[in-house]
C-alpha cells in the first residue's frame, strides 16, 4: 500500500511553522550553546510536522452517499358530490 503524498499546502504550512517557531524559540530562549540550538531545532521540526499533518488533505472526488428521503404518507380524500353534480336519473320516453 503506497503512502499518500503530502500536498502543497502541507509543505507550505509545515515549512513556515518550522522557520517561524525556530526564530521565535531562539529569540525567546536566548540560548547560544550547541545543545540548546539542537533542542530548539528538534522542537521546531516536531511542531512543523504536527502542523503539516493537521492541514486537511485533498477532498474525495466521490459524491457523498445520501439516503433517499422516506416518502411521507399520502391521504387520499374523495370530495363528496355537490348538489349540482347529483343528477336525477333520466327516463327515456317511449317513442309513440
Amino acid at each position: 500500500m503506497a503512502m499518500p503524498r503530502p500536498t502543497v499546502a502541507q509543505f507550505a504550512y509545515g515549512s513556515c511553522a518550522v522557520i517561524l517557531s525556530t526564530l521565535a524559540l531562539l529569540l525567546l530562549s536566548g540560548t547560544s550553546s550547541g545543545a540548546g540550538v539542537a533542542a530548539v531545532a528538534v522542537v521546531a521540526l516536531a511542531l512543523g510536522l504536527v502542523v503539516a499533518v493537521r492541514v486537511p488533505g485533498p477532498r474525495s472526488r466521490r459524491p457523498a452517499v445520501t439516503r433517499p428521503a422516506t416518502p411521507l404518507p399520502v391521504r387520499a380524500t374523495v370530495p363528496s358530490p355537490s348538489r349540482e353534480q347529483v343528477r336525477e336519473p333520466v327516463h327515456e320516453r317511449a317513442a309513440s
